[in-house]
């Protein structure tokens, strides 16, 4: 089994980021969808620490604007929906039900000796999850604006105090307009990005 190329088209070659918005809502089932599509891409482990907060109001996503750099401000202020990608540092607490034939394997990441192994498995499979999202978004018919133009500590601040959640990046969702994209850029050819041994 695989995609045909309309497939292809939609999910790659011919999805663009995202910067300005139909006026059309995204529902809660739509994001329900999302998730449970976006769940079942792979993590070390099982691990899931990817945890997401969707920001479906204007006044959810005006609680962004002292992060956000000022390129960003108009696009996630019309954007149905942004989503804040983030990875939980205790995600291990939740390895004994992810990964039952080996409960054992929440003490690699238990102790402060294993800290930094354990905070480098969050971001790497909370930036594949975030990766995911996106596929599905885009399989299931929505348009992504992926960002990094923000300050990740006025966002934890606002959205993750108390929590052991850390942001990594943004992502609009919707129904984009087609206007302001900009031309589609080139990208580095195998030879350039690929070596075969």
């Amino acid at each position: 089994m695989m995609l045909d190329s309309d497939g292809f088209d939609l999910i790659f070659r011919a999805a663009r980021s995202h910067n300005a918005w139909r006026d059309m809502p995204v529902s809660e089932s739509q994001l329900r969808a999302l998730y449970d599509l976006m769940k079942w891409g792979p993590t070390s482990v099982n691990s899931s620490p990817g945890r997401l907060i969707f920001l479906r109001t204007r006044a959810s996503r005006e609680r962004l604007l002292p992060a956000l750099s000022a390129g960003n401000v108009e696009k996630t202020l019309s954007a149905p929906v942004t989503v804040i990608v983030g990875y939980d540092l205790r995600f291990d607490e939740k390895l004994p039900r992810l990964f039952p034939h080996n409960p054992a394997m929440r003490e690699m990441f238990v102790g402060e000796d294993k800290r930094h192994f354990a905070e480098t498995t969050a971001f790497r499979n909370g930036s594949m999850q975030g990766a995911y999202l996106i596929v599905a978004a885009r399989a299931l018919g929505l348009d992504c604006g992926p960002m990094s133009g923000f300050d990740n500590a006025v966002v934890d601040a606002e959205f993750f105090a108390g929590t052991a959640i850390r942001s990594n990046f943004l992502c609009n969702l919707g129904y984009g307009s087609g206007e302001r994209l900009f031309e589609r850029s080139p990208r580095l050819s195998f030879d350039e990005a690929c070596s075969l041994i």
